[in-house]
Order: structure tokens, then C-alpha cells, then sequence
């Protein structure tokens, strides 16, 4: 089942939007380092045609249980889809597939698959994966919109754990960033180009704390180990006077303290006093 809906254009800034932020699927494989370029457009998706050959996403195992190897196609009798035309144009830019969990008056609708044309091209520029319970897995975007995916975000029970990018338009990932509840804790970047498709061989390395990079490492001979350290000196200063201060508070709180007695009063009995 095919659907159009027209949406206000006031609604198609907020749905755009809030789908290309990146929320918070799945941890990272080491042996996947290339991007799949190929972007559908609008009527090959509604026609139906296979994404399994054009996308980097992994499908749910419980979906692939239910006989859905696709999420983004509605071929399969469990899955209907609905296109939504969220600029004004009359044509349609986004479209979602669900899968239909149940029978009669208990079925219900679970989003497996969202694509977007985020700039009226008639290519997908954005694909998100959902699993069985609807929480995203996957998603891949071309941000330059060029035609070829170039980021590629995994997500952990619906937090982002992984971003992969091809920052050179070469078809290769090139840059490799971990999060943790939702923010980045470590990118790893091969910036001479030394990956290949099998491995992963990553040139500098950077750290960051609250979302700030504190500290980046760097392979100058390409033997996998950082030749040279280079540290956010500021923060660190900040740090520091922030560690000073503490233990100054702690030793002025503990010099203003009443010292303990360690005789305690004892009741005098009859006849003691005097």
C-alpha cells in the first residue's frame, strides 16, 4: 500500500529537520570501511527495488525473521508505505515504511524505514533503519548531495554509538567517531589514505571531554603508533587552577573543623566530689 500526504511547509522545515539530526544502533565493524554510493530516487522506490544492494545498513534480525530482508521496500505483505510532500511542491520528498504488526482492529504500524530528499533533487539523501520495535539502527546520508552516500551513524537502543564518514568523496571512510551516552568520547581519522576495505588504519586519534577535544595523537610514519601528542593547553590550565582551588577549600574547611576531644564527661558519683 502506497500513500501521498501533504503536509504544511511550516511542518516540513520541523519533520526535515528534526530527521537529519543525529540522535542517539549497532557497534562498529572493523572490516567495514567502504561507503556504497548509489541513492535511489523517488520512483525506484516506489516501484519497489531492492535497497539490500544499496545500503551499508545491517537489517534487524527479528525483521529478517519476518521474512523482511528490505525495510525500505514495501513488497513484502507485512509492510505498507506512505510518501509525504512536506515542501509544497506536490511532490512528494519523504517516505516511510511500516511494518504491519497484528490483524484486524489490534493492528498497529511500526516505522522500519524513513528516506528524505532534503533538497527536492529526487534522490534519497537521508536513510534511516528502524528495528521490529521501531527504535533507529542505522542511518546513511549524502551531505553533500552528490548522489553518494557519505555518512554512515549506528545506534545502540535508539543512542548514537558510531558515525562513519568518506570526508573525501572517494567512496572510503576516512573518519570514525564514538559516542557515549549520546556524545562523542573518541574520533579516529586515516588522513593519508593507508585503509583499505579489510582494515582499519587510522592515522591520528582525538579525545574529547563535555564535547571538547582535550587531547589529538598523531602517526607521522604510518606504523600505527602516535609519533606526536598534541593537548588543549588552555583547558588544561583551567583544570589545574579548578584542582588547586579544591584542595585549597578542602584544607581551609579542614583547619576551621573544632579538633575532636577525646576525654568525654563522666558522671561524679556520692562522696567523689571535692
Amino acid at each position: 500500500m502506497n500513500r501521498v500526504v501533504n503536509l504544511n511547509a511550516g511542518l516540513a522545515s520541523l519533520i526535515v529537520t528534526s530527521f537529519c539530526v543525529l540522535g542517539c544502533g549497532g557497534g562498529e565493524s572493523e572490516n567495514r570501511n567502504t561507503i556504497r554510493s548509489e541513492s535511489l530516487d523517488t520512483t525506484q522506490r516506489a516501484s519497489g527495488r531492492s535497497a539490500a544492494a544499496s545500503t551499508s545498513c545491517d537489517v534487524d534480525r527479528e525483521l529478517q525473521e519476518k521474512g523482511i530482508t528490505d525495510p525500505c521496500s514495501s513488497e513484502s505483505p507485512s509492510t505498507e508505505s506512505s510518501e509525504y510532500d512536506t515542501s509544497g511542491d506536490e511532490y512528494p520528498d519523504v517516505r516511510k515504511v511500516f511494518m504491519v504488526v497484528g490483524s484486524g482492529r489490534l493492528a498497529r504500524l511500526v516505522l522500519i524505514c524513513r528516506e528524505a530528499d532534503l533538497n527536492g533533487d529526487g534522490s534519497k539523501d537521508v536513510v534511516r533503519i528502524y528495528n521490529a520495535e521501531g527504535r533507529p539502527t542505522c542511518e546513511e546520508s549524502d551531505r553533500n548531495f552528490d548522489g553518494r552516500m557519505d555518512e554512515i551513524t549506528r545506534f545502540d537502543r535508539g543512542r548514537i554509538v558510531t558515525q562513519e564518514m568518506d570526508s573525501t568523496a572517494d567512496g572510503r571512510v576516512d573518519t570514525k567517531i564514538f559516542f557515549e551516552n549520546g556524545r562523542p568520547v573518541r574520533s579516529e581519522r586515516d588522513m593519508g589514505g593507508r585503509s583499505t576495505a579489510d582494515r582499519w588504519q587510522p592515522d591520528r586519534w582525538e579525545y574529547f571531554e563535555n564535547g571538547r577535544m582535550v587531547r589529538m595523537g598523531t602517526d607521522l610514519d604510518g606504523d600505527g603508533r602516535v609519533d606526536r601528542w598534541d593537548r588543549d593547553d588552555v583547558l588544561q590550565r583551567q583544570q589545574q587552577r579548578l584542582e588547586r582551588e579544591r584542595e585549597a577549600a578542602e584544607a581551609a574547611e579542614a583547619e576551621s573543623s573544632p579538633e575532636s576531644e577525646d576525654e568525654t564527661d563522666e558522671p561524679v558519683g556520692p562522696g567523689e566530689a571535692g
